[in-house]
Parts: structure tokens; sequence; C-alpha cells
């Protein structure tokens, strides 16, 4: 795939994840100053870090996001609502929801645009962006793919994303996971077209992954691999 993409370009697409379950307060500031470092677009942390990051970011150019319905959508609507005010009263300014995905899989649309609005709703009145996960690798079906961006463009979101980075499914022994795809991305890409933007988020750990998801029409990536990603940083003329 051709493409050419400066340093800064991809990082300003990058939202730095900072999820892991056992990331402890320490992990999360140098996880922020090494954002602030790179110059990223933003951080996404657990919501009770959301001070903490706050904190640590002042006066960088770094958003602070954080995520609501983690990781599997299944809290209740009212719960995903309150959780996404609170976020945004600690600090947050970007929330990554996730879909009730079983709610998905048995195709009640009504439940699943309700549930997206209500969170949609709380981020219009702080004047927050909405990111709306779909959660690829157990929604795998192209048709529930595309009305789920049908209804994020009814609703006006921000953005579709692709994963958590913890859809894994037991397969035996083991675990399986896959995250973004082209696939994928090509389907919402297309079905959003220019009033909803799509971030691709699981498995990109490497440049050439950020740069074939950005070529694909993507404008924000979720890694924790951004150092990985940027290893040329320094050299802001550097393209690809």
């Amino acid at each position: 795939m051709s493409a050419s993409f400066t340093n800064r370009q991809i990082a300003q697409a990058i939202d730095h994840a900072l999820l892991h379950p056992t990331m402890q307060d320490h992990e999360i500031v140098a996880g922020c100053r090494l954002a602030a470092q790179l110059q990223l677009r933003s951080v996404c942390v657990k919501p009770y870090a959301i001070p903490l990051a706050a904190e640590t970011l002042r006066g960088t150019e770094v958003a602070v996001g954080t995520v609501i319905g983690f990781p599997h959508g299944s809290a209740p609507t009212a719960i995903k609502a309150a959780e996404a005010d609170w976020a945004c009263r600690a600090g947050a300014v970007e929330l990554d929801m996730v879909v009730n995905v079983g709610r998905v899989l048995q195709h009640d649309w009504d439940f699943v645009r309700n549930d997206i609005d209500a969170v949609r709703h709380v981020s219009r009145q702080h004047g927050t962006i909405l990111k709306v996960i779909f959660e690829t690798d157990f929604v795998t079906g192209d048709a529930d793919k595309q009305r789920l961006c049908e209804i994020c463009v009814e609703l006006g979101v921000d953005f579709t994303k692709t994963s958590t980075g913890f859809g894994f499914r037991k397969l035996g022994s083991g675990y399986d996971y896959v995250g973004a795809t082209e696939a994928d991305i090509r389907l919402m890409v297309a079905a959003c077209g220019s009033n909803v933007q799509v971030k691709a988020s699981g498995g990109i750990r490497n440049r050439q992954d950020a740069v074939k998801f950005l070529a694909l029409g993507c404008t924000r990536l979720g890694t924790s691999a951004s150092a990985t990603i940027l290893q040329d940083a320094g050299n802001d003329q550097q393209s690809y």
C-alpha cells in the first residue's frame, strides 16, 4: 500500500491506551508522560485514573479519554450514562463506549440505539467526543457492523471504533484475538462516510499497521505500542 505519513501525523492520530487491569498508578503516570513526550493526540485511561491523568497532563496538548461500559458493554444503560457523566466531570474530554455486545448479536436494535444515545446525550451536554466500540472480535457479521454504523450516523456520534483490545475468545486451552482488520476498516469507513470518523483499535503494534489503517481512512488509532510505532519520533520529516 503506497502511503506517506510523517511521525507528527501518525502521533496526532494515536490514542495511547493505558487500560490493562494490572496497570498501577505509577505506570499510568509514566504512560501519560510518554504521550506528552511523543505529542500524541490523547491517552485513554481506566475511569478511576482520569483525575490522575488530567493532573499529569496539565499544561500539555494531550487530551484525556476514558472508557465507558468497558470491556463488554454489559452495564445497564443508566449506569453507562452515569459513568459518562462522572468521567466528564472528572476531566475526560473523550469517551470510548462499548456497545452491549449481547444485544447487538440478538439484533435488539432499539435497545442498542437507545444505549448509545443515552451516552451521546451526556457527551453532548459536556461537549466531549464520543467513540462507539463495536468489539469486532465478538460482533463478526458484516450486516451487524453495517447496522451499527447506520445507527451511529443517525445519532451523530463522533467515531465508530473496532475493538476494546480485550475481545478474547477461548479456543480449547488458549485464547484467540484479532482486533482491527483491513476488511472491517474498509466496511466501517464506507458505511460511515464523511459523517462519522473511524478509529482502528486492537492489535496495532507497529508502524506498518498504523500507516495501513490511516491510508484506509481511519483518523484515530488505539494502541499501547505508541513508542514502537514512533521509533523515529525525533525526525518529523520521516515518512513511510
